[in-house]
Formats: C-alpha cells, sequence, structure tokens
C-alpha cells in the first residue's frame, strides 16, 4: 500500500483502470467458452450456438457509439462502473434452474453482457489518452499495447477457466462463482476511480456519434473487416471442429483455445518493440498496411493444409500460432492509432464509434461463423477470413503516415 500511495496519480489510475479491466475480461472469456461448451454438449448445433450470442453483438455495436457520447457526457468512471455492474448482472441471470436456461433467456443475458463488456471496454482504452500527456507517443503505444495485450492474455485464461469452472461446478455454479468475485471488485472500484475522469468539457451532441474524422472512418473499416476475419473461424467453427473432428473434451479445447489467446496477449505486449520502438519509431498508415498484407494468406494456407495430405492437427495448430502472432500486432496497431488519431476532449466519441466498427465486424464473423462452418466446413470460414484480411489490408493503403519521425 505505501508503494501504491507513492506513484503518480495517473499512475495510480492507469493500474485502476488496468484492473477493472483484467477482472472483467477474465469473467467475459470464461462466460464465451462456458456457453460454448455447455450448448455444445447438450446438442444445439453450431448455427444455434451463434445465435446465443447474437444480441451481445448487437448490443456491442450500439454500445460502443453511445457509450462514447455517454462517456464524454457522464465521464469515464462512470460507463466503466456501470459496465462491470452489468455485467455481474448478467452473469446472475444465467444461475437460473435448467428448465428456465432457454435459448431467449440466454441472449437476453448475453445482450447484457455485451453491453457491460463494451462500455468496460470504450472506457478503458479512452482513459489512458488522458493519463499520458499529449507529445509522448511513444509512451502511449506502449501503454496501449501493455493494456491490450495483457486483456487478451486473460481472455485466454478465461476461457480455460470456464473450461475448468464448468467441470468442477457445473454450469450454474461456474457463473455464480465469477458474478460474486466480480461484485466485490466492482464496489472497490466505485470508491476508487476517479471521479472526474473523461468527462468532455463541452458537452458533446448526439449529432456528435459519428465522426468526422477521415482517418478515423478509414480505420474503423479496417478494424471492422480484420475482427470479422478472425471470427468467422475463431468464434464458433474452431471449437466445434477441435471437438467433433478431433474428440477434444472440454479440457482440451479451453486449456488450447485460452494459450493461443495468452500468446496472442504477449505478443501483443510485444507489438511496440516489434514495429520499431526500438529505433525511435511509433507505428502509421503504412505500418497497418504492411501487417495486415502479411497475414492475408496465413487463413487461406492452413485451409490449404487441411485439404492436403498433410496431418490436420499440425496443420491447425501451427497455423493457428503464425495467425495469432500476426493477428495480434495487427490488434495492437490498430489500438494504439485510435487512441493517437482520437481528440482529447471526448476521447471516448471517437474510440467509441471505433470499437461500434470493431463490434459490428464481431457480429459478422460470429454468425458466419456459424452459418458457413455448418454448411460448408472450416476451410470455407478460413477463405472467407482471408478475403476480409485482404479488404482491411486494402482499406488501410488510404490511412496517414508520418511526414516525420514522432518524439517518444
Amino acid at each position: 500500500m505505501h508503494a501504491l500511495a507513492r506513484l503518480s496519480p495517473e499512475i495510480r489510475q492507469y493500474l485502476l483502470v488496468t484492473g477493472n479491466y483484467w477482472a472483467f475480461t477474465l469473467t467475459d472469456g470464461a462466460l464465451r467458452m462456458l456457453v460454448v461448451l455447455h450448448f455444445h454438449g447438450l446438442g444445439y448445433s453450431p448455427l444455434q450456438i451463434a445465435a446465443l450470442f447474437l444480441f451481445y453483438e448487437i448490443f456491442g455495436v450500439v454500445t460502443n457509439l453511445l457509450g462514447g457520447w455517454l462517456g464524454a457526457r457522464l465521464g469515464l468512471n462512470r460507463t466503466m462502473n456501470l459496465g462491470l455492474g452489468l455485467q455481474v448482472a448478467a452473469l446472475l441471470m444465467l444461475t437460473v434452474p435448467a428448465v428456465l436456461l432457454t435459448v431467449p433467456w440466454v441472449m437476453a443475458a448475453q445482450a447484457l453482457s455485451g453491453i457491460a463488456k463494451d462500455l468496460n471496454k470504450m472506457s478503458a482504452k479512452s482513459s489512458i489518452k488522458l493519463l499520458v500527456p499529449g507529445g509522448q507517443q511513444g509512451t502511449l503505444y506502449q501503454w496501449v499495447a501493455l493494456l491490450t495485450g495483457s486483456k487478451n492474455a486473460l481472455k485466454g485464461v478465461g476461457f480455460f477457466l470456464g473450461g475448468v469452472l464448468l467441470a468442477l461446478l457445473g454450469f450454474a455454479g461456474a457463473v455464480l462463482a465469477m458474478a460474486s468475485v466480480l461484485a466485490a471488485i466492482w464496489l472497490a472500484s466505485v470508491c476508487l476511480l476517479k471521479q472526474d475522469l473523461g468527462k468532455a468539457k463541452r458537452k458533446p451532441k448526439f449529432r456528435d456519434l459519428l465522426s468526422k474524422s477521415p482517418a478515423i472512418n478509414l480505420l474503423s473499416a479496417a478494424r471492422l473487416f480484420l475482427f470479422g476475419a478472425r471470427d468467422v473461424w475463431f468464434v464458433v467453427a474452431l471449437p466445434v471442429y477441435l471437438s467433433a473432428s478431433f474428440g477434444w473434451d472440454f479440457w482440451q479445447v479451453g486449456g488450447f483455445l485460452a494459450v493461443w489467446v495468452i500468446g496472442y496477449g504477449i505478443v501483443q505486449s510485444l507489438a511496440p518493440h516489434l514495429t520499431g520502438k526500438r529505433r525511435g519509431q511509433v507505428p502509421d498508415g503504412r505500418a497497418a498496411f504492411v501487417w495486415a498484407a502479411l497475414l492475408t494468406g496465413i487463413p487461406a494456407a492452413i485451409a490449404l493444409g487441411l485439404d492436403s495430405a498433410l496431418p490436420a492437427q499440425s496443420v491447425l495448430v501451427g497455423g493457428l500460432l503464425l495467425f495469432g502472432a500476426l493477428f495480434a500486432v495487427n490488434s495492437s496497431l490498430h489500438s494504439y492509432l485510435i487512441v493517437s488519431y482520437a481528440k482529447e476532449d471526448g476521447v471516448s466519441l471517437d474510440v467509441g464509434f471505433y470499437y461500434m466498427s470493431n463490434a459490428l465486424g464481431r457480429l459478422i464473423g460470429t454468425l458466419l461463423s456459424g452459418w458457413v462452418f455448418q454448411a460448408y466446413g472450416l476451410e470455407a470460414c478460413l477463405w472467407v477470413s482471408s478475403a476480409f484480411v485482404l479488404l482491411a489490408a486494402l482499406i488501410s493503403i488510404g490511412l496517414p503516415r508520418h511526414t516525420e519521425t514522432p518524439h517518444s
């Protein structure tokens, strides 16, 4: 506690924001794995499982758009704490007896969780812009990469946690345990988070919801296709394929996806060093294009490998590792660029608009993941993924490029 007290107010707030984000991410990753594995075990088809996440993604689109406006008007502390509280409520909704755990009820709980997740994420990402002095772009990139990477590493732990809790406590017991822990963290956050964090000096009008910046609009469009490319095979198709084709049990599926996402998060944290920060450089639009172009062929190569005589498990695991590493750098670059492009006063408006596109990409990817996999198989999902990454790369050509090397 003494060491914490000696830290600057900005660092203390950053640690609080990051801790909130970490706790939320653990429950979010665990809940997603719980729902996929539990309902697959009940005999639901891939398309039906994808439908369970439909409201989660739809409400994520709406929440990011409106949440940025709310954050600018009310303060990011309120939107972050609201997200934590709604996640507790969503988890408690899933503790009802099994006979009441109908598809509409689960979809409603997922809708609440989607609202909670994107309020929390928008608040956390926007807060960093306000905690780093404007001229320190290298520091900003480092902090964004650390927050994003650690979040995804913990999401991987959440995947594993979901599989373990499902095996040990059952579905209702697992979500009740998570709700109890998250409720305690929510109470601490209400007491400790700075009261006026992120509140805009000028109250934004409702018409300010849509971004007027060409750079943010282009980056948002690229983000839509980038995350659609991931989720079109990762959300439903991959866990079901691993279980159905390779005979993996809950522990194996949850554990493998956990390790993958943890590694993905670690690479995200290291992205500043991989993209030139050691040479005093921070990324621009050219870097976003180059890294997206490098990712484009990976899903197609995995699809070709699965159609060949090569061992399917080796092709899929090896391809996943390469895809994860390259995707992690792309995601970290994007996360830095949106915070860098966003205006400081009312930062959550720009960040919220951007993550609205991110949520729309996840929604499209999730729906396609269930439908394309059920109709045509995993290889078709991978071909769609490559096409989406190619579109993201082409859009990134129009992003701004540095005329000089910024100071870090």
